[in-house]
């Protein structure tokens, strides 16, 4: 069947260059003899290296990929189209698109739509873009804009992109930054841009450079070295193998750098040279595997990490620097891989879980970082790092953890309350340290022995003959119940007789305070 005719009165040389090799997918470089750069696109109608030799209507691309120029002969067809300067907004939405669109060094002045569209994969690297917008398109394979900039933001929500997401090396700006406009097209000034389809939400919209809330990939997303000059908006998004930004650096004003609240990834890489200037919030995210900030760069105001509620197989928390608060709140993590330095600031911990802690950190670092939390004194924290070390057999420390507890608590009672800590603290160590109570008792027994030896007190009954032992005497006197019959038998005399009634209370005292410690130590809620 013959190809039709172009529904155009005229064709540039290179739109008819174009639609020539249009049936059968061949190239057409309009970069021959030329040094191109898309990003120095103006002056629009110079004659220069964007000259009307290399001017390509948008509506003849979209003219080709809607067959309505082939008649159905193209073998197969597609564009694809390099060095071209093409004027005008490329508008695929709403349309089922068989051919694939392979754009290379391109200049485009206007925004490339592809809403609600159905398309195979879309290559569009190293151009420069306006915006580009995919809202709920289906695209059956690659989505590539590695090496792109896209001035007033990538917009992908909802979109489903069955092979790989490439934003590699692209710079993206966001809809409130001044975009340039073709002479003679519809004016665009600054700040006119109302957010997605005329929405009321300016601020956010204009701040987000990626919004691609519910977006889903089934194969892996690479924004590795992407430049983005507002937030990366992900909110529910699923990265069926992952999600990739190593290197990429993202500054964002007034809203989080990253914001991706039940996102799902089998794997999520924010490490070596990633950089974020502004909040990282991943709550309720679920990542299958590992979840890594290794050499990453992290600042906010206030929140730099808000991680809380998600769940992870692996979090690696090894950042180059970091500043801010980190919240890790009710998340749950097999393995938790930090150091000390991880959290500058405030950590929030309460509701935390994990099966496994990896790092240089020591029990002093553990017991540092539990009292750091804003929030105060929360036992779950320390619950859940004694249970840990219990689990791995260290059975001391988990006893260390417990009685940090036990003081940072004091700290929340009035003064009845602390005082009556402090004895058990000071006496048993809250029953986590029993053997205070025989050094105590050693020690009393020991003075008793030798004062009693120096000033034994005077026999009580006389009718029969007695030996005086000054330490079963003392030992007697320390037992809250007697049980060698001493304190009936010899009565001290003079200052002794305080030394003695000293002996018996503090017997009392000792007693009271093993079974108050034991009794503490033995709650369920102690068990790992």
């Amino acid at each position: 069947m013959a190809r039709s005719r172009p529904p155009f009165h005229r064709l540039t040389s290179a739109e008819r260059r174009l639609w020539e090799a249009y049936p059968t997918g061949a190239w057409v470089d309009l970069r021959e003899g030329h040094e191109v750069d898309p990003s120095s696109g103006g002056p629009w109608f110079s004659e220069g290296m964007w000259g009307r030799s290399r001017v390509v209507r948008a509506e003849v691309i979209s003219a080709l990929v809607l067959d309505r120029g082939v008649g159905g002969s193209a073998r197969v067809p597609g564009v694809r189209l390099a060095g071209a300067r093409i004027v005008g907004d490329l508008n695929l939405s709403d349309a089922t698109i068989e051919a694939k669109v392979h754009l290379l060094d391109c200049h485009i002045a206007g925004t490339v739509s592809l809403n609600d569209a159905r398309t195979r994969g879309v290559r569009l690297r190293r151009c420069d873009i306006l915006r580009f917008r995919a809202s709920r398109a289906t695209i059956d394979g690659l989505l590539d804009l590695d090496g792109s900039t896209v001035h007033a933001g990538v917009r992908l929500d909802n979109a489903h992109v069955t092979g790989q997401l490439r934003l590699s090396g692209t710079r993206v700006g966001t809809p409130g930054e001044a975009p340039y406009r073709e002479p003679g097209a519809d004016p665009l000034e600054a700040g006119s841009w109302n957010g997605p389809e005329g929405s009321e939400e300016p601020r956010t919209w204009e701040s987000v450079a990626l919004w691609a809330g519910g977006l889903a990939v089934d194969g892996s997303a690479f924004l590795r070295d992407m430049r983005a000059t507002g937030g990366l908006r992900l909110i529910g998004a699923r990265f069926s193998s992952g999600l990739y930004l190593q290197g990429a650096v993202v500054t964002a004003d007034g809203t989080p750098a990253v914001h991706a609240d039940h996102m799902q990834a089998a794997a999520a890489e924010l490490g070596v040279g990633f950089t974020a200037q502004g909040t990282v919030r991943l709550r309720g995210a679920r990542i299958g595997g590992v979840l890594s900030f290794h050499g990453a760069v992290l600042r906010a105001r206030g929140r730099v990490l808000h991680l809380s509620h998600m769940q992870a197989d692996e979090l690696i928390l090894l950042p180059e620097s970091i500043e801010g608060e980190v919240n890790l709140g009710y998340s749950r993590f097999g393995v938790l891989f930090d150091r000390p330095d991880s959290y500058p600031g405030d950590v929030r911990l309460n509701g935390l879980t994990y099966e496994s802690l990896r790092g240089p950190a020591t029990l002093a670092d553990r017991l540092s970082w539990l009292r750091r939390d804003p929030g105060g004194y929360l036992p779950q924290p320390y619950e859940q790092l004694a249970a840990y070390y219990r689990r791995i057999g260290h059975e001391p420390d988990a006893r260390r953890v417990l009685l940090a507890r036990q003081r940072a608590r004091r700290r929340t009672l009035r003064v009845p309350g602390r005082l009556w800590g402090r004895l058990l603290d000071g006496l048993v160590g809250y029953g986590y340290r029993p053997w205070l109570a025989g050094l105590w008792a050693a020690l009393l027994l020991a003075t008793g022995t030798a004062i009693f030896t120096q000033w034994p007190p005077h026999q009580i009954g006389l009718d029969e003959s007695r030996h005086f032992n000054a330490f079963v005497y003392t030992l007697d006197l320390l037992v809250p119940v007697s049980v060698f019959e001493q304190r009936g038998a010899w009565e001290p005399a003079g200052w002794t007789q305080w030394l003695a009634n000293g002996l018996i209370a503090a017997g009392w005292i000792l007693a009271t305070a093993l079974i108050a410690g034991a009794s503490r130590l033995l709650r369920p809620s102690n068990a790992p």
